[in-house]
């Protein structure tokens, strides 16, 4: 059984994945990289399609063993079965803005994707494909570190996830406009 880190671009699932896999001695599959070595990116606009389906055909044969599974297509190309453990790593969406400002995202993309995490919609795509596999964590603020050992507990079912509610927030401080409106 494999355990899964997704969440939106930007969160830190590289940079958890490669120290958990360290602290566990898992090898890493990523599903960005698969896709990119198999040809099934095609460039649209500002992103990239993936043929979700030849993808986790190809994955189902890549996934022989433990292993910790990255990227934000897991809910989508990979089946409850595969999957132990699937941790969504959630960040603020205001921190978010200045992670897609440094990796030049244009403003439509920064706001799809800041959108996308306020929404929760890979949450919830992980919670419909995972059920009561999946897992959220707030690594806002938060230590590589913290975040691994968090990560190791809910494995071993010590602790639960947290609930992420950035909409509450966003909606609070009054700018729904600035993450949702061109």
């Amino acid at each position: 059984m494999s355990i899964v880190i997704t969440g939106n671009p930007g969160v830190g699932k590289h940079t958890i994945s490669k120290e958990l896999a360290k602290k566990l001695q898992l090898k890493i599959i990523d599903i960005n990289q698969i896709a990119k070595n198999s040809g099934l990116f095609e460039k649209n606009n500002e992103s990239n399609d993936v043929d979700t389906e030849k993808l986790k055909e190809i994955l189902k044969q890549e996934i022989s063993s433990d292993c910790i599974i990255v990227g934000h297509l897991a809910p989508y190309v990979l089946d409850k079965e595969q999957v132990k453990t699937a941790i969504v790593l959630r960040r603020s969406p205001y921190d978010l803005i200045q992670v897609y400002k440094q990796r030049e995202y244009s403003d439509k993309k920064s706001k799809e994707n800041t959108g996308s995490e306020i929404l929760g919609v890979i949450t919830h795509n992980s919670i419909n494909q995972f059920n009561e596999k999946t897992f959220q964590i707030n690594v806002t603020g938060k230590e590589i570190q913290d975040v691994v050992n968090k990560i190791e507990s809910i494995i071993l079912g010590n602790l639960q996830g947290e609930d992420v509610d950035w909409l509450e927030l966003v909606t609070n401080r009054n700018d729904l406009k600035k993450f949702f409106v061109d």
